[in-house]
């Protein structure tokens, strides 16, 4: 299948690990130059030399910036139109927010995950869709979360704002696809990166058993019963990149194993 992906600029935020650096890499693989950010100079550093490694030279850019900060986000987009030229591609995505159930939880636990979860998504959106309405096209995919499906009740400040990224997500593709601009969502299920590592042990501390017995527990709830590797993820992120996925917009897709078919 031809995605019709080379040279197409693409943006991925917190992609210096996870499933964002597999979303940058499989994006470079297929041809666009990619920009990457994260808070960590020494992650990024070695994410865009391990993009180059396969891609090549110069296919691959990386800025130090916090997604939680508006004015971080517009530099991280000017440097990327500076180096590379206007952005066709967008992939929203941030760590996510504190783990708690909802009595456990401050204001300011709350409001950093509004500015984290939610407020990135806007303001990319913002600075990116100019110049993807002035040509034509365009593509944005917000990498959330299966919470925005299936709530989990130690995940509440995720639950909350991913279930919002979807209903943005529908809200935006409205407004856009008759403008040449795509926008969709990927709903990842538990995928074996630091984010699963950490809610293992944070699960395992609550239920007194181990943080492998945290792990199996929740490849056992999946019906494929194993967590996703963060390339699988990264597949459906570069489908709905591509020319390929045209007439597909507004999508809120679970990449889980079927997870939201039983309980977490």
């Amino acid at each position: 299948m031809n995605l019709a992906l080379t040279d197409r600029v693409a943006m991925v935020a917190a992609a210096s690990k996870g499933i964002g650096f597999a979303a940058a890499q499989a994006l470079a693989s297929e041809g666009c130059r990619v920009s990457i950010c994260a808070r960590n100079e020494e992650t990024l550093s070695r994410a865009v030399n391990e993009i180059e490694r396969q891609a090549g030279t110069g296919r691959a850019v990386g800025v130090v910036a916090d997604v939680s900060l508006p004015d971080d986000l517009e530099r991280w987009h000017r440097d990327t139109v500076g180096r590379f030229g206007p952005v066709d591609i967008l992939v929203t995505n941030t760590g996510g927010p504190p783990a708690a159930r909802f009595m456990d939880l401050t204001d300011d636990q709350w409001e950093a995950g509004v500015q984290s979860t939610l407020m990135n998504v806007v303001r990319l959106s913002r600075l990116a869709l100019p110049d993807m309405i002035a040509r034509g096209w365009g593509r944005i995919i917000h990498l959330t979360s299966l919470v925005a499906k299936h709530p989990a009740d130690d995940l509440t400040i995720s639950t909350t704002l991913r279930t919002g990224i979807s209903a943005l997500t529908r809200t935006q593709s409205n407004q856009l696809a008759g403008r040449g601009v795509l926008v969709n969502a990927v709903l990842p299920g538990n995928t074996m990166t630091d984010r699963a590592i950490h809610l293992a042990r944070v699960r395992s501390e609550a239920q007194g058993i181990t943080m492998e017995e945290a792990l199996e527990a929740a490849a056992r709830a999946i019906p494929a019963g194993r967590l996703a590797r963060p390339e699988e993820i990264a597949a459906a992120i570069v489908f709905l990149a591509s020319e390929a996925a045209s007439y597909i917009t507004g999508v809120s897709l679970l990449v889980d194993g079927g997870s939201a078919q039983c309980p977490i």
